[in-house]
């Protein structure tokens, strides 16, 4: 049996008896019971991790098998994601690089991807709405031509440029109008990013729920769902149960994803996690008791 030495509360060291890991019974093919997509990770170079170019500072081979051990597991990628470091260290043309490096490589193993696209790649704090329309445009053509499918992250430009919900209706129509391939929506809350406070329009999210329905229910042949995160489980709930027939609720809430996925014997939730890319083994295995029954 394996054991690790630590401190006891006297600073004396005292061996502990490790229980043996947990036996778990994953799967390689997608689940049928959710849609369930991880938000992988990068890893940096450490020899290059101070390069000038933020595409530079990855190692390219950890990270795509990162990717590769999600897919054997049944798992789809979402990819260039907040948990990517997209907005926290790569930039657009980084973002982009690693996006078609995963498409190419998903497409050798049969792997599911989506493909979070923003507005970083704005030069000024305050654009206008037909440069952030814009902007949007430029990185949906841009993973569509590569041949995947977007998340459209909530914008913190559009979140400063618009003066109400009007300004978000124009912007999301023209954007999914234009847009070839099945879209998924993006409602990241304040308690992640306190620049979206009154996104949609409206500071409280029971009145901004009418906005992104508006939105969807617009566009239903091009929004496959939207990822939730606003760490507000009665929220999550009231969305999914005014959703039109189709159209998924992604949770992203790290606190309770576990309820909100398993459901209330009426409505679910599908899956789109950054804590998957740390658990994939477990989310694997507890997939297959889900669609086990």
């Amino acid at each position: 049996m394996a054991s690790i030495l630590l401190p006891d509360r006297h600073g004396s060291p005292t061996t502990l008896a490790l229980n043996a890991p947990a036996r778990l019974d994953t799967r390689s093919t997608p689940p049928t019971s959710r849609a369930v997509y991880a938000a992988a990770h990068v890893v940096a170079d450490p020899l290059r991790a101070s390069a000038e170019n933020a595409a530079d500072q990855i190692d390219w081979d950890a990270t795509l098998q990162l990717r590769r051990d999600l897919w054997s597991l049944g798992l789809g990628v979402a990819e260039s994601m907040d948990t990517a470091q997209r907005g926290m260290g790569l930039d657009w043309a980084a973002a982009k690089e690693l996006a078609v490096r995963t498409l190419t490589d998903a497409k050798s193993v049969g792997g599911k991807v989506v493909v979070g696209v923003a507005t970083d790649q704005l030069k000024t704090d305050t654009p206008s709405l037909d440069e952030i329309r814009d902007a949007y445009l430029e990185q949906v053509e841009a993973i569509e031509s590569a041949g995947g499918e977007v998340v459209l992250m909530a914008s913190r430009h559009l979140a400063r440029a618009a003066t109400g919900p009007e300004d978000y209706l124009a912007v999301y129509d023209a954007v999914l109008s234009a847009a070839t391939r099945p879209v998924v929506l993006h409602w990241l809350g304040s308690v992640f990013d306190p620049a979206l406070d009154g996104y949609w329009g409206f500071a409280d999210p029971g009145a901004a729920m009418d906005t992104v329905l508006q939105i969807i229910d617009a566009h239903r042949d091009t929004v496959r769902g939207i990822k939730v995160s606003l760490l507000d489980p009665a929220l999550e709930i009231a969305l999914r149960e005014r959703m039109p027939a189709g159209v998924r609720v992604f949770t992203g809430d790290d606190y309770n994803y576990v309820g909100l996925i398993a459901g209330d014997g009426t409505h679910t939730s599908d899956a789109l996690l950054g804590a998957f890319a740390a658990l994939g083994p477990f989310a694997s295995a507890a997939f297959a008791r889900l669609d086990d029954g």
